[in-house]
C-alpha cells in the first residue's frame, strides 16, 4: 500500500487543526511531550537499554560526590 506524500498545503491544515484542538497556551507542552516521544522512540531503536543508562548515571553521580568530597585521580601521588 502506497501513501501519499503530505505537500505543503496538507501540512498546513494539520498545523491549523492542531492549534484549533490544543490551543495556543498548551502547544509548547505537546511539542515536548512529541519531542520526548520521538526521543525514546529513537532510543529504543538504537537499542540502547535502560539499565545501561541507569549504570551510567549511578557512575557519574558516584564520581561527582567522589569529586565534592575532594578525592581525586591523584590523590595517592
Amino acid at each position: 500500500m502506497v501513501f501519499p506524500h503530505i505537500g505543503a498545503p496538507e501540512a498546513i491544515i494539520v498545523l491549523v487543526v492542531i492549534l484549533i484542538v490544543f490551543g495556543v497556551g498548551k502547544l509548547p507542552q505537546v511539542g515536548g511531550a512529541v519531542g520526548k516521544g520521538l526521543r525514546a522512540f529513537r532510543k529504543g531503536q538504537s537499542g540502547e537499554d535502560e539499565e545501561e543508562e541507569k549504570e551510567e548515571k549511578l557512575k557519574k553521580k558516584a564520581t561527582k560526590k567522589k569529586v565534592a568530597k575532594g578525592g581525586t585521580k591523584s590523590e595517592g601521588v
